[in-house]
């Protein structure tokens, strides 16, 4: 009985110095990525943020005009920086489950970069993610448990990808749409081709757009990693649903897809839950 009682307490310990090693590392983790945050919204800090004018969309696509005033951003200010907080559902593969999801993302526009900060459940396990685009370099980072390396990539590939990235998200911020790293092509009524390059990274996309406005779908050629290798594959972000935020009417819901040789690949469900423009990091209780 003594060898029964000194087994259990030893696992017990084993398993409570497990926990608080899993705690710690989830602390240090999101600590990091506040400082991160902090750090970037200070070296991109914009004094002067100007209205945007009927005079400002001159010269864009019909349809890119269209969708700016029914985003109703005429008479607003451009959106300079931004924090949203989202959930949804992602998956790793074809065949493996959908595990939900919540995520915090920041981004600036001036200069363009992000930080996405995600929490992924699987099972009794959770996975702590963060994908950033920062100096015209992109990174991703994922930790199970906040303690063990999962991926940690970085590459002109990811460069691409990440760009690729901020280019599709300017739909929760549309103003950036006006932004010189941006160069807007006529196609036909419904749509345009943007061409966006940074610091030597470039990347391109066709937007969709409704009669009314809305757009609805993204496209573009990014890199996605297959079998240890990188391979440019078609990827889109059709929408589903609008909600307007601060009165700038948005995309709120939709998802992420991979057309891949053995079909269409949904990976992602994401719905927007909450969005905060001109963020001023100093009144957030997120960084007391």
């Amino acid at each position: 009985m003594a060898i029964l009682r000194w087994t259990a307490i030893i696992l017990l310990s084993i398993l409570v110095i497990v926990l608080l090693c899993v705690s710690i590392g989830s602390i240090l983790f999101d600590r990091k990525v506040k400082r991160e945050v902090v750090r970037m919204f200070a070296e991109n800090r914009i004094n002067k943020i100007n209205i945007v004018t009927e005079e400002d969309l001159l010269g864009l696509p019909e349809p890119v005009q269209r969708w700016l005033h029914n985003s109703k951003v005429i008479g607003k200010e451009k959106i300079a920086s931004v924090r949203l907080k989202q959930k949804g559902f992602i998956r790793v593969g074809e065949e493996q489950p959908w595990m939900p999801f919540e995520a915090e993302q920041y981004y600036t526009t001036g200069v363009p970069e992000f930080i996405w900060h995600a929490t992924v459940k699987s099972g009794p396990f959770f996975i702590k993610g963060v994908d950033r685009f920062q100096d015209g370099r992109g990174h991703m980072l994922i930790k199970l448990m906040s303690l063990i390396k999962v991926a940690d990539a970085r590459g002109p590939e990811i460069d691409q990808g990440t760009l690729v990235r901020y280019l599709n998200e300017i739909m929760w911020f549309p103003t950036a749409a006006l932004n010189d790293y941006i160069e807007w092509e006529p196609i036909d009524s419904r749509s345009a081709r943007a061409v966006m390059q940074y610091k030597g990274v470039n990347a391109s996309a066709v937007f969709y757009f409704n009669e009314a406005g809305e757009q609805t779908n993204f496209v573009s050629e990014r890199y996605k990693e297959k079998n240890g290798a990188f391979i440019k594959a078609t990827w889109s972000t059709p929408i589903t649903d609008y909600r307007e935020f601060h009165d700038i009417r948005i995309p709120a819901k939709g998802e992420a897809v991979w057309e891949l040789e053995t079909g269409d690949f949904p990976y992602i469900k994401i719905e927007l839950i909450d969005i905060d423009y001109n963020w001023d990091k100093e009144k957030s209780p997120f960084f007391q």
